[in-house]
């Protein structure tokens, strides 16, 4: 009989040792995969709210998702809006946006998308931390502009979109007037990260490349003085291509490291100074060029028709506006700005603000007030 209880009791003991096991290898897997999912290394991307209500067109469930990426500021809010309306109407497909911005910003923007024709869609809001940049970027007292943190968020879409396997970025000076399944679709060659639309070789590019100087090539971008570019063994002559539009295959980018990539080139140049000193476009452009040197796919170019910002005239024919599948307002003359060119097509997108926190800058206000 005690013999029989000793066996009990051993047997009680073993399953009790197997679940405690059992247990320690779940927290284990379950940190692991918390750790891969948040990536440990980056902190400060952080969901604010996701409201899953259906698109206003009838969508198939059965759809793949179509994840696209717009950073919203407080001062260019307007401009997401707009995007985003225009984004929504001209598609049928799955589309899920995930809204970049800085803190103060997600109450404004919730309350103007509830408000509006564009609450049924589908969004998610993400809080970007500014300490994500510490030591990466510093003030140049000769660019004349503050660092905008968001124009990084671009950087970091792994993290913004942990789940997606590809993804859409595009910035929020921008209409889309093709379906954006489309341009999701584009292919991207094996081990290629991402697909931009390449300077040279661009449609719009083509109108006014005359008198760029160095504007479309690498050398307008990079200092060639400093041995550390030189040994990088890049030609300077290389095209350029626009960062404000392009599709990211997340999981060539998590594989390569592309984020870790980037915050390197960041640093080394905070430390040396890399980049050149009559840069030719965004601050962010420079080390994308480096990383994705004759690395990157291309998208087809009527999807980044650009550089509509670029002064204050018109430089396009309607019919070449009209067949663009992506109008880009790159350049100091924003749509929603007083002096900006093909302010109608932007207009037809816009939704004013019901807080009127946001208002639109028109020459025939100024005129108006003077009377």
């Amino acid at each position: 009989m005690s013999f029989r209880k000793v066996n009990i009791i051993i047997l009680v003991v073993a399953v009790a040792l197997f679940l405690l096991v059992l247990h320690h290898n779940f927290l284990s897997l379950n940190s692991l995969l918390r750790n891969e999912v948040s990536d440990s290394g980056i902190v400060g991307l952080q969901p604010i709210d996701f409201i899953p209500n259906a698109p206003q067109h009838a969508v198939d469930g059965r759809q793949e998702e179509i994840p696209v990426v717009i950073a919203a500021s407080e001062d260019r809010l307007g401009g997401a809006i707009a995007a985003i309306n225009s984004i929504q109407h001209n598609t049928r497909s799955n589309v899920i946006f995930y809204i970049v911005t800085l803190n103060g910003t997600a109450d404004h923007l919730r309350s103007w998308l509830s408000s509006s024709t564009l609450k049924s869609i589908r969004y998610k809001i993400v809080n970007f931390d500014s300490k994500l940049l510490e030591g990466k970027v510093k003030e140049d007292p000769d660019q004349g502009e503050s660092i905008k943190p968001l124009t990084f968020a671009r950087f970091y879409l792994p993290i913004l979109v942990p789940s997606a396997k590809k993804a859409i970025y595009m910035d929020d000076d921008v209409i889309v007037q093709g379906d954006i399944l489309a341009l999701y679709n584009t292919p991207l060659k094996p081990g290629h990260a991402a697909a931009f639309s390449e300077d040279c070789d661009s449609a719009s590019t083509k109108v006014v490349i005359r008198g760029a100087g160095n504007q479309y090539n690498y050398i307008g971008y990079l200092d060639y003085k400093k041995e550390r570019i030189r040994k990088l063994s890049m030609k300077a002559s290389t095209c350029s291509f626009n960062p404000g539009v392009f599709v990211a295959n997340l999981t060539e980018w998590k594989r390569q490291n592309i984020t870790n990539q980037l915050e390197k080139w960041m640093k080394l140049n905070v430390e040396e100074g890399l980049y050149s000193r009559t840069l030719a476009g965004s601050i962010t452009t420079p080390p994308l060029l480096i990383v994705f040197y004759q690395q990157h796919s291309t998208i087809d170019p009527m999807w980044n028709v650009r550089h509509l910002g670029s002064s204050a005239g018109k430089r396009y024919s309607p019919q070449f506006v009209k067949a663009a599948k992506l109008l880009h307002w790159n350049g100091h003359f924003k749509p929603w700005g007083r002096t900006a060119s093909y302010t109608d097509i932007w207009e037809k997108w816009y939704i004013p603000d019901p807080t009127g926190k946001f208002s639109l800058i028109r020459r025939h206000v100024e005129i108006s007030n003077i009377k």
